[in-house]
């Protein structure tokens, strides 16, 4: 899609907030300093806090200082396209506002970057105020509704203003350098396709784990819990992207078009599969990295039937994957922030090693890693150096493709999720976003595990802070003889 239209200004609804300070404008000005942002790209900031354009360029400075060093020259270029307008876009005086600032744009971009319950009253006030004229854009945060019930109306909503090849629902884990090279890894080397089949693939897992808890997040929390926060776009997004055929090329419906596949075919839950395929937690007080942590029910300060826990064993089923099993987790307060998907390759059906080399014969292992570093290792094995007893003697060895030392140096840096994402909606590059019948694909099955659990009357077991989840996690994965990857 290089012949895409640019887009002459972009709208950051929710500019003073933590996202937009945090990931959004540093992503934006890294863009500018490397080239990428058009001469005339305005960018207007809007949200209720009092400010005028020149406070609110300094507190954005401060922001993007925070993330790396400012050059002055680019920063001044960068500060010339911001300007702040203060007021509700919802209401026909901020509306009013905000088109004035606009002016005669023809390829607006709007950014929500706000709560998902404003979404539908700013939707709709963009085309009541004729805001969103026909090249609009817009961007929206996950999660989109809290349930299919609830997105479809979202998505309805967004329909009367949006054509749906202009709506870019983003989920910034699939920005990340390593998501992206996971395609590259499966569609670019003749090594893995033939391999990644349940012929030799025994199961695979997806860890996606936090040390720090809800906190003041605890109101938004309290309503999602970690099925719905997490599993249901995140970690869906990432199994799609393991498991999906390999498209016919990379424009945006060919990829989004397996990935829906994938997700129609994943089995449902039911009442009677929970107990033994899933696991719901919620953390007490204990201790994470050294530090006293509370339980969640102390940060709510009631008591809550939230899951800030969740681990799943998923399969799908279709002729690639049945009978390899998808152990998913994710959680607050765990030991480690992390996340990983693992491949565990079978083992080799004979060894010729003889009975001294038989213990250290260990089966292949994929490991992608997404933070806090980015790396993809794949464990081999090799002959141990030296003379021994017996025959020869095996060990594991990694053989790594980490990006930070592939790629470093002087000028090399860790890259923000967001540079890609928000530079292909400049494009209109809709190939790393999520489509309407994929995220309500995903809320339906969602939906049916949390029916399930309802049905089953499944209460969160309680695990300490700083612990891997509940004793239930490690019975799940531990029942089909394989352990998690700790």
């Amino acid at each position: 899609m290089a012949d895409a239209p640019l887009a002459d200004v972009i709208v950051l609804f929710g500019g003073t907030g933590d996202l937009a300070q945090k990931m959004l404008f540093p992503s934006l000005y890294i863009l500018d300093a490397d080239g990428f942002l058009s001469p005339g790209l305005k960018i207007v900031a809007t949200a209720r806090a009092h400010a005028d354009t020149a406070a609110f360029a300094a507190q954005t400075r401060k922001a993007v200082e925070a993330r790396g060093k400012v050059d002055d020259a680019v920063w001044e270029r960068f500060a010339a396209r911001l300007e702040y307008v203060e007021g509700d876009a919802t209401t026909d005086e901020g509306a009013a506002k905000l088109k004035a600032a606009i002016g005669e744009a023809k390829l607006p971009i709007f950014y929500l970057s706000l709560s998902p319950s404003l979404y539908i009253r700013v939707c709709r006030a963009l085309g009541h105020s004729g805001l969103a004229v026909p090249g609009s854009r817009i961007v929206l945060e996950k999660p989109i509704g809290r349930d299919l019930e609830s997105s479809k109306e979202i998505n309805a909503v967004l329909a009367e203003v949006f054509p749906e090849q202009h709506v870019f629902r983003i989920d910034h884990y699939l920005g990340k350098e390593t998501v992206q090279n996971l395609l590259a890894l499966r569609f670019a080397n003749t090594l893995f396709e033939p391999l990644w089949n349940n012929l030799t693939i025994d199961h695979v897992q997806i860890t996606v784990a936090e040390t720090e808890g809800v906190g003041d997040r605890w109101p938004y929390y309290d309503e999602y819990g970690a099925l719905r926060d997490m599993l249901q776009n995140h970690m869906l997004q990432l199994l799609c992207l393991v498991a999906m055929e390999p498209p016919s090329d990379m424009e945006p419906d060919s990829v989004r078009n397996e990935k829906v596949k994938v997700l129609r075919s994943l089995r449902p839950f039911t009442r009677a599969d929970v107990a033994h395929n899933s696991v719901r937690g919620q953390y007490t007080a204990g201790v994470v990295g050294g530090q006293a942590a509370k339980a969640y029910e102390a940060e709510r300060g009631q008591h809550s039937d939230t899951e800030t826990f969740a681990a799943l064993r998923v399969d799908i089923d279709n002729w690639r994957w049945a009978g390899v099993p998808f152990f998913l987790r994710t959680g607050k307060r765990l030991p480690d922030r992390r996340t990983q998907i693992v491949i565990q390759f079978k083992g080799v059906p004979h060894s010729i090693f003889g009975d001294g080399a038989e213990a250290d014969l260990v089966a292949n292992r994929l490991i992608i890693d997404l933070q806090p570093d980015e790396d993809i290792e794949l464990l081999l094995m090799n002959k141990a150096p030296g003379l021994s007893r017996g025959g020869m003697r095996l060990q594991s060895l990694p053989l790594s493709l980490s990006l930070l030392k592939a790629y470093e140096g002087p000028n090399a840096r860790r890259r923000i999720a967001y540079e890609r994402l928000l530079l292909d909606v400049i494009h209109g590059n809709s190939t790393l976003f999520v489509r309407r019948d994929e995220v309500e694909q995903a809320w339906r099955w969602v939906d049916g595990v949390a029916a399930a659990w309802a049905d089953a009357g499944m209460a969160p077991k309680p695990y300490a802070a700083g612990s891997w989840g509940p004793a239930g996690a490690f019975a799940l994965i531990e029942r089909s003889e394989r352990v998690w990857n700790d």
